[in-house]
């Protein structure tokens, strides 16, 4: 940790130079078109949450039946009736999305998917800060909306970005490896949570046109391993604890 931080005063002004340089020239991708709020499946009800910054959104793929919302509510619609919402806007960082929940129209989610995280790297939102304020939305979901799990996606390895330059991706990626072990940790200590991360590499020929956001490839592991986490999980579907 000495050593990350002794590089990053030393590096200060070329990381400066490449951050503004990456902002003013970095493609700016859409966020996908698609239902965010409806139904899908028979059997019992579940109601699914994915609330997030731009990769929650599904930036970097066409449509919403191809980012984590279309895939992951498919895979959950095949043992249940899904009720699936999507509340995710790029650029959000983990501090704002508090203020979201206020304007939520239910109340109530069997799932929460998070999906935060990076932005708070890259705008340099210090750690302790961070892990406070995803600690209180994992709280505030498992109490205030009752909701039976809450997965929370670990970071991505922002070492491997294509749009970053060096040494500005492993600056990144080292605040990043950082953020995620220590959200881990957090996480660890509630039950009803779990955090995912994907084990793929990364690399122009599976992230999306700007070297930033997930492509195709690499939305369907995301969702694959949240969908089979949770199909796996003996509880989730039990009728004792589904709400009406």
């Amino acid at each position: 940790m000495l050593l990350d931080f002794t590089a990053r005063i030393l590096l200060l002004p070329v990381l400066l130079g490449q951050a503004l340089f990456v902002r003013v020239r970095a493609l700016k991708l859409p966020e996908p078109p698609g239902d965010r709020h409806g139904f899908i499946g028979s059997g019992p009800p579940l109601r699914l949450l994915i609330i997030g910054d731009s990769s929650a959104a599904g930036v970097g793929v066409p449509t919403q039946d191809q980012a984590l919302l279309g895939l992951v509510s498919r895979r959950l619609a095949s043992v249940a009736r899904v009720e699936y919402r999507l509340v995710a806007r790029t650029g959000a960082k983990t501090g704002e999305v508090m203020g979201w929940l206020d304007d939520l129209p239910e109340r109530n989610y069997d799932i929460v998917i998070l999906a935060l995280g990076v932005n708070d790297v890259t705008k340099v939102v210090p750690l302790r800060r961070w892990l406070a304020q995803t600690a209180r939305l994992i709280d505030r979901f498992t109490g205030e909306f009752g909701a039976r799990r809450v997965i929370v996606s670990g970071l991505p390895p922002v070492d491997q970005f294509p749009l970053l330059p060096q040494p500005l991706r492993w600056v990144l990626g080292r605040q990043a490896d950082r953020f995620d072990r220590h959200l881990r940790d957090m996480v660890a200590s509630r039950p009803t949570c779990r955090t995912v991360r994907v084990d793929v590499a990364l690399g122009p020929d599976n992230m999306s046109a700007d070297g930033f956001h997930p492509g195709p490839a690499v939305y369907a592991a995301w969702a694959k391993t949240i969908g089979d986490s949770l199909l796996d999980d003996p509880g989730l579907l039990d009728p004792a604890g589904a709400r009406p």
